[in-house]
């Protein structure tokens, strides 16, 4: 019987990395990241869009090709040094590359899989927040703080954002997106996407998960960081136990006040919930805590606060305010304090 002979499967590329273990990247990996991730290597990394520049590396042989010549994560200094971001790098071949591996971090289970979802719901959180529900076939099992890539189609690159629920094993991942006024994909997911609509998700991320230690937890979450706290809060009364959680949540107004009614959902007899506002209007009047969040945190916690595990997300300047609070002011340990780093 005669016909054609198979055709051979693409090739794949073998990294090698300076002093360290090799790797290989099927040709359908989007990034050298997230194909060093799926293989079990713990490559530096935070927000894997571009932005922090954690996973930076030098590339000492081979090609790679760039998917974001202007990434804000390098500066022009690294640029000329040849830094590359290895979030924002597809091996186009073999390659030797050299970077610094982590070493001992603990890290989740399960490795990130790229999936296909359908938005299975849709629901107004405020005026300019919602969250969708997406339901995926055997998806990897998640832990409460981790985040996803979500690739919304016409826009390019991916965007990041955290599971809002806990993973029940049902296959349905929860995210709480806030439109931006110049977000292109923030606008094609709050405005664009219908329910039915199906869309390229890869995950779980991240390194701001639940850890399972005795003590109390904080979470601190400004805008759309809520949906990581509220993923974490939720894990910590899951979890049983004694643990209590003090949650703070910072809005701008009034007008957003809506989030916090998704922290009145969680158990109010294990949470202190506060809400702060940093620029709240003249009317109707707001009797609650002002300024920012993470004043509101020193102010409403007595010290000292290693006696606390920390989780927050937010803003940049939140998140560099949290850090220099905790780990300069306070000298909490550092293994104690839990973010990931968007920007």
């Amino acid at each position: 019987m005669s016909g054609r002979p198979a055709a051979a499967p693409p090739a794949r590329h073998r990294i090698e990395i300076d002093g360290g273990p090799s790797f290989e990247v099927g040709p359908e990996e989007d990034a050298l990241l997230r194909g060093a991730l799926r293989a079990g290597l713990p490559f530096p990394y935070e927000c894997s869009v571009g932005g922090c520049g954690t996973c930076r590396f030098e590339l000492l042989d081979g090609a790679m090709a760039s998917l974001w010549d202007e990434a804000p994560g390098l500066s022009e200094r690294e640029r000329r040094r040849g830094k590359r971001l290895a979030c924002q790098s597809r091996p186009q071949g073999d390659c030797r590359i050299r970077v610094r591996l982590g070493a001992g971090e603990a890290s989740p289970a399960a490795a990130p899989r790229r999936m296909e979802a359908v938005l299975a719901s849709r629901r107004a959180i405020t005026a300019d927040m919602v969250e969708l529900g997406f339901a995926m076939p055997q998806p990897p099992a998640f832990l409460p703080g981790q985040y996803a890539l979500l690739f919304p189609a016409g826009v390019p690159g991916a965007r990041a954002y955290s599971m809002s629920n806990l993973d029940g094993q049902d296959g349905l991942w929860r995210f709480i997106v806030r439109k931006t006024p110049a977000g292109r994909g923030s606008g094609a997911l709050c405005d664009h996407l219908p329910v039915g609509a199906r869309l390229e998700i890869d995950g779980p991320f991240g390194h701001a998960w639940l850890r399972p230690t005795p003590r109390d937890v904080v979470c601190v979450a400004g805008g759309s960081g809520l949906g990581p706290m509220l993923s974490v809060a939720r894990g910590v009364l899951a979890g049983g136990g004694a643990r209590r959680l003090h949650f703070f949540l910072g809005l701008r107004t009034q007008a957003e006040l809506g989030a916090a009614a998704e922290i009145d959902a969680l158990d109010r007899d294990r949470v202190a919930a506060t809400v702060v506002l940093s620029d709240p209007q003249a009317s109707p009047a707001w009797p609650g805590a002002r300024g920012f969040v993470h004043a509101e945190v020193e102010r409403a916690l007595a010290a000292p606060l290693d006696r606390f595990d920390f989780y927050f997300a937010g803003p940049p300047p939140m998140i560099d305010a949290m850090q220099e609070l905790l780990m300069i002011r306070h000298r909490v340990p550092f293994d104690q304090i839990h973010f990931d780093r968007f920007v």
